[in-house]
């Protein structure tokens, strides 16, 4: 995504009402006139407690959107949004419990009037809407291949992941080589058949597997022989180059035009 297309991101309701809750504590704190009358204190200075939670809350931040595999802006907020504003909450809670109550509504409120935004631009995938629905499809795809994302709507490395997939579709899609993605939130039979962990805590959100003639052939992120998942980051020359997405392509695209002068011989 360019610097462009994120700063028109940044004005959707959701990043907005995040950033601003993100920074209320620091904003407020460190403001003459409103620190001295919310905190009842003479200096508008960070005591060691609350230096001590922002400092570690920094530290969480780098650690997690490193692991999260995030490369952009967005994907940055996107993946500190929580924890800046747990840290928040705590640091209210700590100045005032009043206010941590009203901080903690704000909090919950704003979750369910703020959504974080789906992708919903072109794409060329089909949702499966159980995992009988998938099973079917690939069973009937025997003579091409299926790009499967196995996601769940609330993970924030699914919907960062959203928009390349989408891209991907409608740059390699062709009759023997499709796209589609199931929501392993919603259909957890999906998750365990194809072992995909599907909690909170998994490392394997976003999964995406490579299907030959309806059997799996490669997976990102991978599981090593230990049963270790193996980092993997979901941009989108990652994804290309994991499964091999230009080579196959040609190696479809080439099939079809085989298959097409098959049929006009035949006629």
């Amino acid at each position: 995504m360019s610097i462009k297309a994120d700063f028109k991101q940044l004005l959707k309701p959701y990043y907005l009402f995040n950033i601003v809750l993100s920074l209320s504590y620091v904003i407020l704190k460190r403001t003459p006139g409103l620190c001295n009358y919310l905190f009842h204190v003479e200096e508008c200075e960070f005591d060691g407690r609350e230096t001590e939670i922002l400092f570690f809350l920094i530290i969480v931040i780098m650690i997690r959107t490193r692991k999260s595999g995030s490369v952009s802006m967005i994907n940055y907020l996107s993946s500190s949004f929580v924890y800046t504003k747990i840290a928040n909450l705590i640091l209210w809670f700590n100045a005032d419990f009043l206010m941590g109550i009203i901080y903690g509504i704000i909090f919950i409120l704003g979750a369910l009037l703020f959504p974080e935004p789906t992708y919903s631009g072109p794409d060329n995938v089909i949702y499966f809407r159980g995992m009988q629905g998938l099973d079917e499809e690939l069973a009937r795809s025997r003579d091409g291949y299926w790009l499967v994302t196995f996601y769940t709507v609330w993970n924030p490395a699914c919907v960062n992941f959203a928009p390349v997939f989408a891209k991907l579709s409608t740059e390699y899609h062709l009759e023997n080589f499709k796209f589609g993605k199931i929501d392993v939130g919603r259909y957890p039979d999906a998750a365990q058949k194809y072992r995909v962990n599907d909690s909170s805590l998994s490392k394997q959100l976003p999964t995406t597997i490579l299907f030959k003639e309806g059997k799996e052939v490669v997976r990102r992120p991978a599981i090593d022989s230990k049963g270790n998942i193996l980092k993997f980051f979901f941009s989108s020359e990652n994804v290309k180059g994991a499964f091999d997405l230009n080579n196959l392509y040609e190696e479809c695209k080439s099939a079809l035009k085989n298959n097409k002068n098959k049929h006009v011989k035949n006629d």
